[in-house]
């Protein structure tokens, strides 16, 4: 059982003492990995891999889930998730119980399994969705910033961005065809969605094998404004700057971009993406 480096030591500490309590009263014998930062995570969850774990059980957010899933994709491990994050778009993504530790307990007992599609960027997996353009910048933006917390910084962020920001020349290749375009924004979906529930990738499907990769052309900063509250619902799909590729492998470029997926910095454009199928195998 992994439990984010990033739940407050209470919340942690809570958190970690009901879900071991409730996955021994179902049978299971429980180990704890708790890192220490980000980067402790994915070699903690190699190593209780390599040492025979049955599961792994991730309680915390995309992050978390995105770092633990650098070890166990490509395996026969399945992976859990007690959503405790702020976004929490992987657990919408599985279904899972939001709002009650318990109920997402419970499926990991069920043991009811599926297996998935990943996305892969190099060496880095993903479940959710890559964000390559303003979202990204506004990503950038709001990690430089030490205040304020949670959803307020981002809101800033995407404030200030708004004053400058311009649309950005792109270089796409879409399963070896290339297309060159101005846009807004480039999403690379594995899921639906993400930042907490913008479904840019509306559509997007877990088990298709593909990838679906959304562009928004040139819009005026006050359209963007507007528009932005339709991907909460999926509806900005109509807008006729709105574009839709599904493709098995796609490359993205652009200057002084750089990429985002499940809310975790993967690095400067270009990046290119694929589509690996049932590479990950989760308790639903």
């Amino acid at each position: 059982m992994l439990v984010s480096p990033f739940v407050g030591p209470g919340g942690g500490h809570r958190l970690r003492g009901r879900v071991a309590e409730r996955l021994r009263a179902g049978g299971c014998a429980v180990r704890h990995l708790w890192p220490r930062d980000v980067e402790d995570v994915a070699p903690r969850v190699r190593a209780a891999v390599a040492a025979g774990a049955e599961a792994v059980v991730v309680v915390g957010g995309d992050g978390t889930f995105h770092q633990a899933l650098q070890a166990v994709a490509g395996t026969a491990v399945p992976l859990g998730l007690v959503p405790a994050g702020t976004g929490n778009d992987v657990a919408r993504h599985l279904d899972l119980p939001r709002d009650d530790v318990d109920a997402a307990v419970d499926v990991v007992l069920r043991g009811r399994t599926s297996v998935l599609d990943a996305a892969r960027a190099g060496d880095r997996w993903f479940m959710t969705v890559l964000a390559a353009g303003f979202d990204a910048v506004v990503n950038e933006r709001a990690n430089r910033m030490a205040w304020p917390r949670g959803h307020s910084r981002y809101t800033l962020a995407t404030l200030a961005e708004l004053r400058t920001f311009r649309p950005l020349p792109y270089v796409l290749e879409l399963d070896g065809r290339t297309l060159r375009l101005d846009a807004m924004l480039v999403a690379v979906g594995n899921g639906p969605s993400f930042g907490g529930g913008l479904r840019i990738c509306e559509g997007a499907d877990l088990h298709d094998g593909l990838l679906d990769v959304v562009v928004i052309r040139p819009v005026s900063r006050a359209e963007l404004v507007r528009t932005y509250p339709k991907l909460y619902r999926g509806t900005h799909t109509s807008h006729p700057q709105y574009e839709h590729h599904r493709v098995r492998r796609v490359t993205v470029a652009a200057p002084g971009v750089v990429g985002y997926a499940d809310g975790e910095r993967l690095g400067a454009l270009p990046l290119t993406i694929e589509c690996v199928p049932d590479a990950v195998k989760v308790f639903t």
